[in-house]
């Protein structure tokens, strides 16, 4: 066994169905995605370097959800619902800013203080006298992990990010994430697919030798995944020895750094760690980045994400950072690709269905983590739409 792989196994007799395509098209079915899957799982906000001062903030507007992160004058970073007490107008209208002292509603001018508590509403003699903390901004279950900000937007089922990324904690320990800064901020793109589209071809990285020729050159000899266990996957890969029949490969092998404070299984990797349901978190040497997805309909999904650097980034390292972006960049491009083309497949009567190979177990446990969670994908036939909510909560009372 490769010294890197979790003691994990994956079955000879597993089931290689994937899910039914009814699950990739159904209204009903993304209804369920959000109430069980989205809003009660942890998602990434960003990094603490994107709000490193006092009136900073950060959103993220989400499966009908609005986050806000900001760092009060304390030093602490708090996240709140971006919703006014009021009438429920953004507090904050913008993705990324500062405010000097408050927070100040747009529509009518209700202020709160940096730690969500409510300073006044604008013509306060209009309303009876308001309890500022009780009428203040409703917070968000935080939590901060290596800097990278999680928050989760109903308890849900899932332990604590730290219990969760427990497996992985002493490698990625070596990074020193928490003390990087951003590089080129946070984007945000959209791809007309379902967003477990997305999610399929990033679970597995069977088609590489065929559909990532940057990839391939750079690591294919090497890549291998490890399935879904307990929320959690990861994806290691090393450079080829004879890596560089692509430009950007080229110039990246020969220009990147080897950081003495990576072990010397880390200073030629990358490695992705999957993050139930929807999130990775990839380091490479010279930088470290998430990326995710969202649902904005059953046919349309946000990507979002952010890179970070080293804070005394070298030239070298800023090369580096830049040609991974390079290779990076060609192959999220593939991959969108790739995902409309399955996803297409799903409307038709002719798809028969996933037939998975032992190398995409990565795909297969995901679509078990979501099994667990909406018992009705476990269903061949699309239930009723109108019947979709009653009939998988009879099944999870069921157990």
């Amino acid at each position: 066994m490769n010294p890197h792989i979790r003691d994990v196994k994956v079955p000879s007799d597993w089931d290689r169905r994937g899910l039914p395509g009814w699950a990739y098209h159904s209204p009903a079915l993304l209804e369920l995605e959000k109430e069980h899957i989205f809003r009660n799982h942890w998602q990434i906000v960003g990094h603490i370097s994107d709000v490193p001062n006092a009136g900073d903030y950060l959103t993220m507007d989400v499966v009908g959800e609005r986050a806000l992160i900001v760092r009060g004058k304390d030093g602490v970073v708090r996240a709140f619902h971006n919703i006014c007490r009021h009438r429920g107008s953004r507090v904050v209208a913008d993705n990324q800013g500062t405010c000097k002292n408050a927070l100040v509603c747009p529509f009518h001018g209700w202020v709160y203080n940096l730690d969500g508590t409510l300073r006044g509403a604008a013509r306060p003699g209009s309303f009876p006298e308001l309890d500022k903390a009780e009428f203040g901004l409703t917070p968000l279950e935080l939590e901060i992990w290596m800097g990278l900000i999680f928050v989760r937007f109903r308890k849900g089922p899932q332990p604590s990010v730290a219990e969760l990324l427990k497996p992985f904690e002493a490698e990625l320990g070596h990074y020193g994430i928490a003390d990087m800064e951003p590089s080129y901020g946070i984007w945000t793109q959209t791809s007309p697919v379902n967003w477990k589209s997305v999610r399929d071809v990033d679970n597995e990285g069977y088609h590489v030798a065929m559909a990532h020729p940057a990839l391939q050159d750079l690591y294919g000899s090497t890549y291998f995944d490890e399935p879904f266990v307990k929320g959690v996957s990861r994806s290691f890969a090393t450079y080829n020895p004879h890596a560089g029949r692509r430009w950007s490969v080229k110039n990246y092998v020969n220009i990147a750094p080897e950081p003495a404070h990576l072990p010397e299984k880390l200073k030629k990797a990358w490695v992705y760690y999957g993050l139930f349901p929807n999130a990775v978190i990839s380091v490479m040497p010279e930088s470290v980045q998430f990326y995710q997805e969202f649902p904005l309909s059953t046919g349309e999904t946000l990507l979002r994400g952010a890179i970070y650097k080293y804070r005394d980034e070298t030239r070298e390292q800023a090369a580096a950072r830049y040609l991974s972006f390079r290779i990076d960049r060609e192959t999220m491009s593939e991959d969108v690709q790739l995902s409309v083309w399955s996803n297409e497949s799903m409307l038709s009567e002719a798809f028969a269905g996933f037939y998975l190979s032992d190398l995409e177990y990565g795909v297969r446990t995901h679509h078990d983590h979501l099994r667990a969670q909406i018992p009705v994908l476990d269903l061949e036939t699309a239930p009723d739409e109108k019947e979709m909510a009653g009939l998988n909560e009879a099944l999870r009372s069921r157990g």
